[in-house]
């Protein structure tokens, strides 16, 4: 089945604004990129702002999921881990230039309190669902654990680009193991 217009235009917008920045990306470029005519963009987007806020929740939505989808599974004690390997592989797949977010939340942090404060949700998200893992495997008496873990993976997202998906990815679960397994060594 086709993907719809708005589908193609999500998509299409998503890859331009990843790759070339969201204030670089005209409207003519991604309307050219998707093959339709602008009227066509704008009867599903009123606005530039629009389509961005557009693609920042899909986006959100998707990664969301899969972290969701890989915490739902994940044996008694491996949820977090489960939840870090999730983020490593949205990062191999999807991000390995950084983060989206992060990018939106730099590049409007002056233009749109809008769109950055939906970036800054998603960060919050990210570590609400640590939290919950971190909970669910029985270590949320170690202060603290959530947001070191937080701090890990938005590192993770900027050393992709630097240092290749696989040692980025190899440090980070290398670092991670190590933060569990203190959490571990405590007691309650």
């Amino acid at each position: 089945m086709p993907a719809s217009k708005r589908d193609q235009l999500l998509a299409t917008a998503e890859r331009l604004f990843y790759e070339q920045g969201f204030h670089a990306t005209g409207i003519d470029r991604i309307v050219a990129a998707a093959g339709v005519v602008r009227m066509t963009l704008y009867n599903h987007f009123p606005s530039k702002e629009a389509l961005v806020a557009a693609v920042l929740k899909a986006r959100h939505e998707r990664f969301m999921a899969s972290l969701d989808a890989a915490t739902a599974c994940a044996s008694p004690g491996q949820v977090t881990r489960a939840l870090i390997d999730a983020h490593g592989h949205w990062l191999e797949r999807y991000s390995q230039h950084g983060c989206i977010m992060a990018q939106a939340m730099g590049e409007f942090a002056e233009h749109s309190t809008e769109i950055h404060a939906l970036a800054t949700s998603a960060k919050t998200d990210l570590l609400a669902r640590l939290e919950a893992a971190v909970a669910r495997d029985g270590l949320d008496h170690h202060a603290g654990l959530a947001r070191r873990v937080f701090l890990l993976l938005e590192g993770s997202n900027t050393a992709v680009a630097l240092l290749g998906a696989q040692t980025a990815l190899a440090d980070t679960r290398a670092v991670a193991d190590a933060l569990l397994a203190a959490a571990r060594s405590e007691t309650p």
